[in-house]
């Protein structure tokens, strides 16, 4: 399954769910210019696996907007909703080694289980033994507790957060691979398909550090190397909430891409200088590939911003 590329290899991978905003652009711009920057490559994936909540409608959107903000991918789109039969193998090389379970509970019976870092339920090992008799499997659980000859605490070094350690028996729980209504869990998903792309880096929010360890943990079951992380800080809003379609965050304006760009990039710790303020949209990226550093990017996992000043800060 693992594919050697000798080159750097990175992505953005957007859900389409709803149009892009500011928190989105920031992800995209870090993960860009850290491949281009190094002379690499950068992939394009819709995370489209959880097919109620996406639409080809948000995803063309999607695409229409990274094209007007200058963004240049290379090869073609992946589409998750295409590579099911890559998931499934996946998850029969679980079975084979017992790495998953068989899981029957729902989730008004999990609903007082404590909560991950990322608001995920943290499994109390209700079926981890087994299931109760008379019920019925509902989904798939990577085995992850401490009788699990795999579940050492998962230990990465990251660009920007530096050393990250997680136990996922205490912060996650034994998490889902395949859920009750049989689509593939975006964990397994993700790991399969950037070893498939043969990518080498992801540069992403750090809300997804929980994720990692997961994947992480995904990858050692599979045989898969492990990518090297880089974590952006992640945009928030005054309420300290993730800018999301849920958050009702502001839709980039494809018309004004240079602002957004610039706010991006200031955030990122790569503030344009004045006279690019008036500049092309080439020019503008041939100044940030240029200058690009990733140990300038600043550290926390969260920075907030008011999404009403984004589109003034370089007026």
């Amino acid at each position: 399954m693992s594919i050697s590329h000798p080159l750097y290899r990175g992505r953005f991978a957007p859900s389409p769910t709803g149009p892009l905003h500011f928190g989105s652009l920031v992800a995209a711009v870090g993960s860009f210019l850290d491949a281009r920057a190094r002379g690499g490559e950068w992939l394009l994936r819709m995370e489209d696996i959880d097919a109620p909540r996406c639409s080809m409608a948000a995803a063309e959107d999607i695409l229409r907007t990274l094209e007007s903000f200058g963004f240049a991918w290379d090869g073609a789109v992946v589409w998750q909703h295409q590579r099911q039969a890559a998931y499934a193998d996946a998850l029969l090389q679980l079975q084979k080694i017992k790495q998953v379970f068989p899981c029957a509970c729902t989730r008004r019976e999990l609903a007082d289980s404590l909560l991950a870092t990322d608001g995920a339920a943290i499994y109390p090992g209700t079926c981890r033994l087994g299931m109760a008799e008379g019920k019925k499997a509902q989904a798939w659980r990577v085995r992850v507790s401490p009788a699990s000859a795999s579940a050492a605490p998962i230990v990465f070094e990251d660009a920007i957060q530096g050393r990250i350690e997680s136990d996922l028996s205490r912060d996650a729980g034994d998490f889902i691979v395949r859920r009750a209504d049989g689509m593939f869990a975006y964990q397994l998903a993700v790991v399969v398909d950037d070893a498939a792309a043969g990518i080498t880096h992801v540069v992403r929010g750090a809300d997804l550090l929980l994720s990692t360890a997961r994947q992480i943990f995904l990858q050692h079951c599979l045989g898969l190397p492990a990518p090297f992380y880089a974590h952006l800080p992640v945009v928030v809003n005054a309420a300290g909430e993730k800018l999301a379609k849920q958050t009702l965050a502001t839709p980039l304006d494809s018309k004004r891409p240079m602002v957004g760009l610039i706010s991006a990039l200031t955030l990122l710790g790569h503030k344009p200088p004045p006279e690019l303020v008036d500049a092309s949209l080439d020019e503008l990226w041939a100044w940030a590939i240029r200058h690009w550093r990733l140990e300038n990017v600043p550290r926390q996992r969260a920075l907030p911003v008011a999404e009403k000043s984004i589109m003034q800060e370089t007026s």
